[in-house]
């Protein structure tokens, strides 16, 4: 078993070192919010569309997805394919728009179309998301500092945090754009390792992979029932179950949002030099992480294959989640296992890379929301730039506290795999804010009083999905409690799949804030704030 060793620490201090340094070198270039939060919007297309690349691709990819391979099937790899259309209607509909409007937050639209309170709720709620996201991200990579050196996990959370905060919160945008170039690199680097190496020690190499994981299910749209301990194809359609047809429009609808709403896309799309640029970028990272994606779904299985061809306790425990192991702990157990000290290093400054690049991007994306959309909209109107750059500094520094400090409490959870709870998360924190966007750009109906009565409804139906999901509330103590027949509380507790919620509170926002002010509420002149009634655009140079 190797052994992590000196060559290994000084690669991993060496990667520390450089990318701290990053922060120092353009600190003093950020005297202005538009300097810290979009680099002056001067960036090319090559180097945003990589930078786009390193935030997307985060240790949820790295570490989750071959996991999520190893225990399960495919199922959670199929939004994958629904990229490039969600891009393509981001970038005709949603995203020139910022650009027109010289936008640092994808939030401030939302004040002219329906009002501060609109633009408020979405704002924090997207704070709260990225919060959860980036806790996960240095959760899942603080299992493999702990599997692959042997130091504690709590170490590698604070070691992590402690960087990504050196050059986040001095550098701004430009420190991480390059940052996150350089560590896009450093993940292609570890990848490639790692699926040589178990492509190398596979009898049968690549092929055996594909054979051996076609006849035992690996490759099929189903997932693994924990019940039964097997795998089961996913029905076609269901609203209570997982169904292929369902996850496909979850994922397309997901990354409308992603191009049409998130932070952490529209902060690089509006940093492009011109729109030519910004569109480039997008499709650049479109074709980067398709294949990673797959990339890893594939050393996920080889992974399984090569532990079924090399029995071993300590794999098979992992596949079947006993002594409460943990699916992610399969990749870097074969890192201790099979590669040699010296690529080790490699490897684990690869997966650090790919958590620090998406860190970052959040924490940012986090900052220049707070500023931009709270603080200088409500708190502190009329300051200098230097105040708000201040202040952008320190927010940046307490979200890399909470995500340390959310990283550590995960170590209770114990869900089938971190990405079957990062979906069941992101549908219950995405809180109708995609149907906000698509009622404000595609129609000519809604307003912050409609569209608040369609969010209340939304938290509603979320809070009693997660209280019910979590709870773990039988179907029979309901029978109990209120007398109802065991189909009814069947259906009472699981109208639809926890994977659906945000779908369905999406629906409900649209349909409450298009029907109340359809039915209440007069048109009002919507020039320039919908997809309609838009200015014609005049090209930057």
């Amino acid at each position: 078993m190797a052994r992590f060793g000196a060559v290994d620490w000084a690669i991993l201090v060496t990667y520390f070192v450089l990318v701290s340094s990053i922060g120092p070198i353009f600190a003093r270039l950020n005297r202005s919010t538009e300097t810290y939060f979009v680099g002056n919007r001067q960036f090319p297309a090559w180097l945003l569309g990589l930078a786009m690349f390193a935030t997307s691709i985060s240790s949820i990819t790295v570490v989750a997805v071959p996991a999520d391979a190893y225990k399960a099937a495919y199922l959670r790899w199929i939004p994958a394919l629904m990229l490039p259309l969600g891009i393509y209607i981001g970038s005709k509909i949603f995203l020139p728009f910022y650009r027109r409007n010289k936008c640092t937050s994808a939030f401030e639209y939302l004040e002219s179309r329906f009002g501060t309170g609109v633009r408020t709720y979405v704002s924090v709620s997207f704070i709260l998301f990225q919060l959860v996201r980036i806790a996960t991200i240095l959760f899942l990579v603080s299992i493999v500092f702990r599997q692959i050196t042997g130091g504690t996990p709590y170490a590698c959370i604070v070691a992590g945090g402690c960087v990504i905060a050196a050059y986040t919160v001095a550098g701004g945008a430009r420190a991480i754009v390059w940052a996150q170039f350089m560590q896009a690199f450093l993940l292609w680097t570890g990848a490639i390792i790692c699926f040589t190496s178990v492509i190398a020690n596979i009898d049968g190499g690549l092929g055996a992979v594909f054979s051996i994981g076609w006849a035992d299910g690996k490759f099929m749209l189903g997932d693994y029932n924990t019940a039964t301990g097997a795998l089961e194809h996913a029905k076609w359609f269901s609203l209570r179950e997982k169904a292929i047809i369902l996850i496909l429009l979850g994922g397309l609808a997901s990354w409308i949002f992603e191009y049409s709403a998130n932070q952490n896309v529209v902060q690089k799309y509006v940093s492009a030099k011109n729109p030519r640029e910004a569109f480039k970028s997008i499709w650049i990272c479109c074709a980067c992480s398709i294949p990673t994606w797959t990339l890893f779904m594939l050393l996920g299985t080889a992974l399984y294959v090569f532990f079924k061809q090399n029995p071993d306790p300590q794999a098979a425990a992992i596949l079947t989640g006993a002594n409460g192991e943990k699916a992610e702990a399969i990749l870097p157990y074969f890192c201790v296992k099979m590669i040699p000290s010296g690529l080790l290093g490699l490897v684990i400054t690869g997966i650090l890379a790919a958590a620090m690049s998406a860190s970052s991007a959040s924490i940012n994306g986090i900052s220049a929301v707070f500023i931009t959309d709270i603080y200088r909209r409500h708190l502190v109107k009329a300051s200098t730039e230097k105040h708000y750059v201040l202040v952008a500094r320190i927010v940046t520094a307490l979200s890399c506290i909470a995500m340390m400090g959310l990283a550590v409490t995960f170590y209770t959870f114990s869900d089938l795999t971190i990405q079957d709870f990062a979906m069941k998360t992101a549908g219950i924190l995405s809180g109708g804010m995609l149907s906000v966007y698509i009622l404000g750009f595609l129609t000519t109906r809604g307003s912050g009083r409609s569209i608040a009565v369609g969010i209340a409804c939304t938290i509603v139906f979320t809070t009693y999905m997660t209280i019910v999901e979590f709870a773990k509330i039988q179907p029979q103590q309901l029978v109990d409690a209120i007398g109802v027949s065991e189909r009814a509380a069947d259906l009472l507790l699981r109208p639809v799949h926890i994977y659906y919620v945000g779908h369905v509170g999406n629906l409900i926002t649209f349909l409450a804030g298009y029907f109340l002010s359809a039915l209440f509420e007069p048109k009002r002149d919507l020039t320039g704030l919908t997809f309609w009634t838009q200015i014609p655009e005049q090209e930057e140079v």
